[in-house]
């Protein structure tokens, strides 16, 4: 007899919600309300989107990436383990570290999902990770109800299994598939797009808002005038040229300046706006007019942590699920280390280095490896923790009065 709660579990397991072709949510593309037409590929043409997208997958990508091992007293790098290099160094013999972690993070700030090919032994070891494009992947269910990818090329398709496959989710509704933040905020980014258009056009016309020239007689040829006027005083080699009217002629401007069509502010917002999508702070995409000297390096950390941090826990609970066999996870893990970006200006790192060391929980090579400096021998005091003699428990004070 089959238990209630088991048909609910079955039935929760549908397919993916982007089981469709390419990007699932290709309903949510198309032409947005400013008449502009976006997708992952024309967002990049706007600065703001390219600047947020290459500011995370930069930094994702020049983070160290280590594997380590669990040990008797915390942790060490796995140097030997075959990931570690593998992830440190050189996923495959075509990219390098750097250029596979920030060609994914760009596929997943773009698309909200990231894959890559997983290349194994006979006995499962990993040999090699190759990207693969996400607007051309597939993830469904078999009647069973397992995962599968299926990666459709030019000439065919390819089905992958999951193990077979590093798929780094961005946020779903479903938690298997991620969508697209470009497809989400399709009208703050179109928005964007259409400023940008208006803002070449009018240059384009000689930064002159267009008009009708007034004849006070009938005009034989309007089409030749019209032109001539345009040869001489379009485009903006041709701007602040005088115009000569002749035969009683006027140019009456009907166009709305820019500075009434709040232009300027319009593309500042949507600057604002794109950088709200990829949580960036402004300063960081070039917006200065509410940063300060003061409040730049708190800006800066705020951004590791509540904008890197969710990403960075997010490759690396994707990489230990995928890369590490189920016998090591409980050995092995992968980790990024963000310490330097956390590190404050020289002063506040050495003030907190003597506190630390003073307080006996930092040592001087434990100070000296933060610091990438070369580690003082052991036989010279390099590993001692050492605390201040004046220090003493509460119950001790006193006590010398006492003998």
């Amino acid at each position: 007899m089959r238990l209630p709660f088991l048909r609910w579990l079955v039935k929760a397991r549908d397919r993916p919600a982007n089981s469709l072709f390419g990007s699932t949510y290709s309903f949510f593309f198309g032409t947005t309300s400013s008449g502009k037409s976006v997708n992952e590929r024309t967002a990049m043409q706007t600065t703001a989107v390219y600047a947020c997208v290459r500011i995370l997958a930069e930094t994702i990508a020049s983070l160290p990436l280590h594997t380590f091992k669990h040990t008797a007293s915390g942790k060490e790098k796995a140097i030997e383990h075959p990931l570690f290099h593998l992830l440190h160094d050189e996923p495959n013999p075509e990219m390098t570290s750097f250029v596979f972690r920030e060609t994914l993070m760009g596929h997943l700030l773009l698309w909200g999902n990231a894959y890559a090919q997983i290349i194994r032994d006979g006995r499962g070891k990993v040999l090699a990770l190759y990207p693969l494009l996400p607007d051309r992947m597939v993830v469904d269910r078999t009647l069973a109800g397992e995962l599968y990818y299926e990666y459709r090329k030019d000439t065919g398709s390819a089905i992958l299994r999951k193990e077979d496959v590093l798929h780094i989710p961005g946020l779903g509704f479903d938690g298997l598939v991620g969508y697209s933040p470009i497809a989400m905020a399709k009208n703050a980014i179109g928005m964007a797009l259409a400023c940008e258009e208006y803002g070449a056009t009018f240059f384009a016309n000689g930064a002159n808002p267009g008009g009708v020239l007034e004849h006070p007689g009938v005009v034989k040829d309007p089409k030749r005038v019209r032109d001539s006027w345009n040869a001489v005083y379009q485009g903006s080699g041709n701007a602040h040229r005088i115009a000569v009217l002749e035969e009683g002629m006027k140019f009456q401007s009907i166009g709305i300046p820019p500075e009434q069509a709040q232009f300027i502010a319009t593309r500042k917002f949507q600057i604002t706006e794109i950088a709200r999508i990829f949580r960036i702070p402004p300063h960081m995409i070039g917006d200065l007019e509410k940063s300060s000297f003061s409040n730049i390096e708190q800006q800066s950390l705020e951004f590791v942590k509540y904008t890197l941090d969710p990403w960075v826990v997010r490759w690396e609970q994707a990489m230990q699920r995928a890369l590490l066999p189920s016998v090591e996870k409980k050995d092995y893990f992968i980790r990024f280390n963000v310490d330097g970006l956390l590190r404050g200006d020289y002063q506040s790192r050495m003030n907190g280095y003597a506190i630390g060391r003073q307080n006996g929980w930092m040592s001087s090579n434990d100070i000296r490896e933060l610091e990438n400096l070369n580690r003082i021998p052991d036989e010279l005091g390099g590993d001692l923790y050492l605390i201040n003699g004046n220090m003493t428990k509460l119950a001790d004070a006193g006590a010398f009065y006492v003998e």
